[in-house]
């Protein structure tokens, strides 16, 4: 059947990219080159394709159209397309006359009437499972599934298997009958209409284990959430029973909020095919599909914890499977770790981030070997019809974007559920790339079951009224078969209502247990109530070695003469001096510090390698090859961590949430994500408001993620100018009238030297928890003097200093004004005191935020006992900036009176207007100096 015969394993053309390079780069190894020479035309089938041309036509028009003919809806509602293309009239085909088909079409017949071979198609590709894949990008590949599909209906289930099936289901089918007699008023958002669901997980997990496959990242909505834990993944009902009834799942001493009934989450080990087989289902918030980026960035980063595929020091480039032989080897993306993605219809149609997270399947430093894709389809949003939840014909069409093939099946047809499920295992591990099967269903009950979905969809509501149950029709089907006996089937609800009878009176001495700091995370805590400060300095011998090997270049290799002189003979330079080290420089240090004592670094956003504004440049282009270098992972011989430099698609969302996925596998990684400008990350909020600012206090996952956001007033305009940082006080749990620990949720920091910014990096790694960091990083300050530091700075001992005082006073007894401010703004005062020759005046830094450094602060203000006047100086507008923050705190912790010096409220970050821009910043000077 296959026009092409393969003799090595080539790549597909779809994922046959290069890092502009073909030597390997930390985190990403290029594909093999396709070398066409490997694909011999089978002249035989050729010659016969060529006698059957119309036929073949045909063939391929089932292949392309008759998905639209399928039977795929359960609930009969929707009305039959009209499909011209599969009229053999169409073909000027005789329906009586006979044809040769052996090799053109998969069947265990030779030869078949043009009647018989529409039969043999029409069973293939318009029965209860419809695909999509004549788009795909090889004719090897649409030929490897089209010969797949067609092989389809002659497989059968052994009766182990049949059996295995039906128990899974109606263990689920128990689990929502008992949820619903034991707690009525209870939102369970039930597997019911769905519970063929079950059985493709079970398959999926089964067949995952046979491939070799040792660990499995799946998220999933909120449908059907609660069978999957009970039923598949050993989850105790008695901690659901817990969460129904108000209960507290976290044990005493664990701080957090908890998270509701349907966000549960776990992570487990599994037996399948004789192997263990670990299972992490994520939580996931409300905002439906945005834990999809989490989930392919927390398998990237198991990825990395195995040093497989990508990260694999292999030193085999990686390659797709061969057909029918998959290859698998340390240097093969995707051959322990697979990521499932279980989505809904309506949201997997309309959610911004799912385009998003697909345009980062394919992507360098992005890539997972390819998703295996579940979309559980209601044909229903909460009361909105498909019709106008989507403007596609199917709710998986946006995946076309990436030519990912679809799979339709209809769920009330179980064992066409597990082979559509075996054939989408077969190609993502083939291939090692994305698919999508797309499990039409139905919901029994509203949108949770207390809501009456006949409102607004009677006729659909009616029809699944009338509906019997799936799992009782299977377990009826194989009691006719003779498969089972009606007593074993019995034995089967018994049992399973039995062991959820024992589980509720299991609930008034059932003790919670914490397991979020197990495995990896072991010798880790939960943040104290208290300031704690740790020494991240580090020898200045050490850190001139580290400094000289960051601009260190292969000796064959032409650099941009700019960079040759303005980068790297700059930095050594001042490294010998010791002193005048700019930002890049101490970032540089931090991270080569870090990578020296063995913390893999990952630093992702638009344009990091070389930065925004041309000041990092930890990736090192050839002027005359394109080749690649990033000098830190040469450090030494022996280095065993590394920094990947990932340059990302233009996307904040899904790239956010890509790394706090990797942020989450392993405490020892420092992931930093960086905007191109400060208030771009406002695309990501939905990332930001439920995972990154709450994760800990939900779930109890840890983050040490690092967003880095360029901020500063420069006269950019609106959207170039303020990080918004106003929006991150206000998420984070600071106090207003107590002095702030160690366990608030976010630290937010806003610093004025390149030593502050080197100390933040060692700090996330240095400290026994984790907590994200938030950093108002500079534009200006990249390069201005003032803000560099010395190596004494970052010397063993040193650490980073949440306040700063004022180092030109001489006798604090003479201050009369003490000026607080934050950031870069501080340059600007301190010219403008300097300028006036001000022997009164204080300027005091705060480079915490939160949490508020209010000791800190209280001793540094102790010094200025005279001071009669306190004032709040900053950049921003008076509704945006730090004052709404730090006016209280500075009120009710430290009793100071502050007046506010800066621009007045306005709807945007900053005027578009050059001339006002500097009016204003001449009238906050002026506001702050004058009474």
């Amino acid at each position: 059947m296959l026009l092409l015969k393969r003799e090595t394993s080539p790549v597909w053309s779809v994922v046959n990219r290069l890092y502009r390079t073909e030597k390997t780069v930390y985190g990403h190894r290029p594909w093999k080159q396709q070398d066409e020479s490997t694909y011999k035309v089978n002249q035989e089938t050729v010659q016969k394709q060529s006698s059957e041309a119309n036929l073949v036509r045909l063939i391929n028009a089932y292949r392309q159209h008759g998905h639209k003919k399928s039977k795929i809806d359960p609930l009969k509602l929707l009305s039959p397309k009209a499909t011209p293309e599969l009229d053999p009239q169409l073909y000027s085909l005789d329906i009586n006359k006979s044809h040769d088909i052996s090799g053109i079409i998969k069947t265990d017949k030779t030869s078949a009437t043009t009647d018989q071979v529409r039969d043999i198609l029409e069973d293939v590709y318009c029965n209860h499972i419809g695909a999509e894949f004549e788009y795909l990008p090889s004719i090897e590949e649409r030929e490897w599934f089209a010969s797949k599909m067609e092989s389809l209906p002659s497989q059968t289930l052994s009766s182990v298997q049949k059996i295995k099936i039906a128990k899974e289901m109606i263990k689920s089918q128990m689990v929502d009958k008992f949820f619903a007699n034991k707690f009525t008023t209870v939102k369970r958002y039930s597997g019911e209409g769905a519970e063929s669901l079950i059985a493709f997980v079970q398959q999926l997990f089964d067949q995952s284990a046979k491939n070799g496959l040792e660990h499995v990242v799946v998220c999933q909505a909120h449908r059907g959430r609660n069978n999957l834990l009970t039923c598949l993944l050993n989850y105790p009902p008695v901690i659901m029973f817990q969460k129904m009834k108000g209960q507290r799942i976290f044990p005493e001493g664990v701080k957090g909020m908890e998270d509701v009934l349907s966000h549960l989450h776990t992570s487990v080990d599994l037996e399948y095919q004789d192997r263990k087989l670990h299972v992490m289902l994520l939580p996931n918030p409300s905002h439906l599909e945005s834990v999809n980026a989490v989930a392919i960035g927390k398998t990237r980063g198991r990825m990395q914890t195995l040093k497989q595929g990508d990260y694999s020091s292999s030193d085999d480039q990686r390659s797709a499977g061969n057909p029918g032989n998959k290859v698998r080897s340390a240097g093969n993306h995707g051959n322990k770790v697979l990521c499932v993605q279980i989505h809904g219809d309506a949201a997997f149609a309309a959610q911004g981030i799912v385009c998003e997270t697909f345009a980062l399947a394919n992507a360098p430093h992005f890539s997972v070997g390819g998703s295996l894709h579940l979309i559980v389809n209601n044909q229903l949003g909460f009361t909105t019809e498909a019709e106008r939840g989507r403007s596609s014909i199917y709710a998986s069409c946006l995946a076309k974007m990436n030519a990912v093939p679809v799979i339709h099946v209809n769920g009330d047809h179980t064992e066409d559920v597990i082979k559509v499920c075996d054939l989408a295992v077969d190609y993502q591990q083939t291939f090692r790339k994305d698919i999508i099967v797309d499990l039409l269903c139905y919901r029994r009950w509203g949108h949770n079951e207390l809501d009456d979905p006949s409102f607004t969809q009677p006729i659909m509501y009616n029809t699944i009224q009338n509906k019997a149950n799936i799992p009782d029709v299977y377990a009826n089907k194989l009691l006719e078969e003779g498969v089972w006996t009606q007593e074993e089937l019995n034995e089967v609800s018994s049992n399973w209502n039995k062991f959820m009878t024992d589980n509720l009176k299991m609930f008034d001495s059932y003790k919670p247990k914490a397991n979020h700091l197990e495995g990896c995370w072991s010798g880790f805590r939960q943040a104290r109530d208290s300031i704690t400060t740790w020494d991240t300095g580090v020898d200045p011998e050490l850190l001139k070695y580290i400094g000289a090997k960051s601009v260190e270049v292969p000796s064959d290799m032409e650099v941009h003469p700019t960079l040759a002189k303005n980068h790297i003979q700059r930095r050594v330079d001042r490294l010998v001096e010791g002193n005048g080290l700019d930002w890049a420089t101490c970032e540089a240090l931090a991270v080569g510090s870090l990578l020296y004592q063995g913390s893999n670094v990952r630093i992702s956003g638009q344009d990091v390698g070389r930065g925004t504004f041309s000041h990092r440049h930890f990736m090192l282009v050839d002027q005359q090859t394109d080749g690649i270098t990033v000098p830190l992972n040469h450090i030494h011989d022996k280095q065993s961590a590394f920094l990947e430099v990932a340059n990302s698609i233009l996307s904040e969302e899904a790239v956010l949430g890509f790394e706090y996925g990797m942020s989450i596998e392993d405490p020892k990684n420092l992931i930093l994500w960086e905007a191109q400008f400060g208030d771009f990350f406002n695309g990501a909020q939905i990332i930001i408001d439920t995972f990154i600012s709450s994760g800990e206090s939900k779930w109890l996952i840890h983050s040490g993620l690092v967003m880095l956001l360029p901020n500063g007033m420069d006269g950019a305009g609106p959207e170039h100018s303020s990080c918004r940082i106003e929006r991150f006080l206000q998420m984070c749990d600071s106090k207003e009238d107590q002095v702030d620990g160690d366990d608030v949720n976010m630290n937010i920091v806003y610093p004025t030297t390149a030593a502050q910014y080197f100390h933040l990096l060692r700090r996330q790694i240095v400290r026994d928890y984790r907590r994200p960091l938030i950093i108002a990083s500079p534009k200006v300050l990249l390069r201005l003097p003032a803000a560099s530091s010395t190596l004494s700075d970052m010397a063993p001992g040193t650490t980073f200093l949440p306040v700063i005082g004022d180092k030109s006073v001489q006798q604090p007894g003479d201050i009369k004004r003490v000026i607080l401010c934050s950031g870069k703004h501080f340059y600007t005062l301190q010219k403008e005191c300097e300028t006036l020759t001000l022997k009164d005046t204080a300027i005091v830094r705060l480079e915490s935020l939160c949490p508020f450094p209010a000791e800190e602060l209280r001793q540094e203000l102790n010094k200025y006992s005279n001071a009669s006047e306190f004032v709040w100086s900053q950049e921003e507008h008076r509704n945006m900036g730090s004052w709404s923050f730090v006016h209280p705190r500075l009120r009710t912790l430290l009793g100071l009176q502050v007046r506010y010096a800066g621009r007045e409220v306005s709807p945007t970050p900053a005027v578009g207007v050059g001339q006002l821009h500097q009016q204003e910043a001449r009238h906050i000077i002026t506001q702050t100096f004058n009474n």
